[in-house]
């Protein structure tokens, strides 16, 4: 086991829980740090932290990033040589209602994460940004070297700011930073609040799936497993100067399915596992929301050798086979 562990934000979290679960199978520590906030249950979120407390090498500290002495307290004693920051307050419609919640965590959580990382030898930060960035972007698929200036949610411009503040931390204290925009990110353990989740839960208990754009959306679901192959070959693979950060050792990725995805047809998929019909209410578009996501990966793949291998049909499978256990369906 490593002397000095890895960090993992979010670590109570969809993808913070996966991360941490694949670096302690490869035998390295992980300190996992999440403030358990109620955004959705919470007892999901522990019962994903019993789960890794039953690993070797796992640690856990609650804490709120926004706190600037715990975090700063946190990296002295422990002088992570990387980071993978993966909490934030997710959510695009939510922003909305709670545009505060998005700055504390989001922006002054950001901030104190860097700092850390600045101040105590931090090796490489890999951060979370989202497929949001890409706004109302018609161009697909989503490039990595198109404009993200227009966000069309508090969220979405949440994530553009840590794009930007990373890269001037990089420029700054040569910290090389990994930024990933994740696009929709589905699998066992998700989030309740996710399409996928949403309606599996809607056809078990009969109750209707509220589809926007009048079912006409598509989505670049990608898998949680393919995620996580492609965060951990990253994470021992710093950046250096030049490339995308113009100087900076920074860098910036899709990380997706590169195949977007119906949300009717994953209705049908579900339907068949579940073997249910859903009851379906047809809806205009909502603010906030983008009619499609399509993750160009080209960078991704060449550079760490990613290629998503989870069909729809696959992954939600397994989606559903893990909510029947979970919830004793």
């Amino acid at each position: 086991m490593p002397d000095q562990p890895i960090l993992v934000t979010g670590a109570a979290g969809f993808i913070g829980f996966h991360v941490a679960r694949r670096l302690l199978a490869e035998g390295r520590g992980v300190v996992g740090l999440d403030n358990l906030n109620d955004y959705y249950d919470p007892a999901l979120k522990r019962a994903r932290l019993d789960e890794l407390r039953r690993e070797q090498g796992f640690t856990f500290e609650q804490i709120d990033l926004a706190s600037r002495t715990s975090v700063e307290r946190l990296f002295a004693k422990h002088r992570f040589p990387s980071v993978v920051h993966l909490a934030a307050q997710p959510g695009v419609r939510y922003s909305i209602d709670h545009p505060h919640a998005y700055v504390d965590a989001n922006l002054a959580g950001f901030v104190n994460v860097l700092e850390g990382c600045r101040h105590h030898g931090c090796g490489h930060l890999v951060y979370a940004s989202s497929s949001s960035v890409y706004g109302a972007n018609t161009k697909l698929p989503f490039s990595v070297e198109d404009k993200t200036d227009h966000p069309i949610s508090l969220y979405a411009a949440t994530k553009k700011a840590n794009e930007l503040i990373a890269h001037s931390y990089s420029h700054l204290y040569r910290l090389p930073v990994t930024g990933l925009r994740f696009f929709t990110i589905y699998g066992p353990w998700g989030r309740p609040d996710m399409a996928v989740y949403l309606f599996t839960k809607a056809i078990v208990e009969g109750t209707p799936i509220r589809l926007f754009n009048h079912g006409r959306m598509r989505r670049d679901f990608t898998y949680i497993e393919d995620v996580t192959r492609a965060v951990l070959r990253l994470v021992d693979q710093a950046p250096r100067d030049g490339g995308q950060g113009a100087g900076a050792p920074a860098k910036i990725y899709n990380v997706g399915n590169n195949h977007p995805e119906e949300l009717t047809h994953v209705i049908a998929v579900l339907e068949r596992e579940l073997g249910r019909a859903a009851v379906k209410e047809m809806l205009p578009m909502q603010p906030g929301d983008v009619t499609e996501t399509f993750a160009d990966v080209t960078e991704l793949m060449r550079d760490t050798g990613f290629r998503p291998q989870t069909s729809i049909e696959e992954g939600l499978r397994d989606f559903v086979g893990w909510y029947r256990g979970y919830y004793r369906i």
